[in-house]
């Protein structure tokens, strides 16, 4: 998985022919299972079948057994969907910017404006925590205060 959230298998690169002639167990070659990608995420197997089905990733290949194979750019754009939650964007806007995704780079004007509208929003939700932080920060010094000011000057 990449940093920046993109990234492409060299082991996908040959297209279908990376897909033959070296399966094990039903295994494609530059893929991981469900529990490795669970494992390499830190979402639960429910969680990844779960974006699946509502559309936030798109099909997910099967091996010959018929179990998901997840390509390194599955755990890109899940590492992506990650910090969209992380950051408390709404399944519906993920659902909508993984549907304008799939459109290709047609629909680049209107995922910019999905991604600006919700930094805005992070934003407003990093400022409103800045001075949530001010007022514990006031409290705990007033605590503070007060405790060390018993200890030295009441008898316990």
């Amino acid at each position: 998985m990449t940093a920046s959230g993109t990234g492409r298998s060299a082991s996908r690169t040959g297209g279908s022919a990376s897909r033959t002639g070296g399966s094990v167990s039903g295994a494609v070659r530059g893929t991981r299972t469900i529990t490795e990608t669970s494992e390499l995420t830190g979402m639960s197997a429910h969680t990844l079948r779960y974006y699946e089905r509502i559309g936030l990733l798109d099909r997910v290949e099967r091996g010959t057994d018929g179990r998901r194979r997840y390509r390194e750019e599955d755990l890109a754009w899940l590492a992506f969907l990650t910090r969209l939650r992380t950051t408390g964007m709404p399944i519906r806007d993920m659902q909508r910017f993984a549907q304008l995704r799939r459109q290709g780079d047609t629909s680049a004007p209107d995922r910019l404006a999905l991604l600006r509208r919700h930094r805005e929003a992070v934003r407003r939700q990093i400022a409103e925590l800045a001075d949530c932080l001010g007022a514990l920060d006031a409290k705990v010094e007033h605590y503070e205060a007060l405790t060390a000011r018993d200890a030295a000057g009441r008898p316990g």
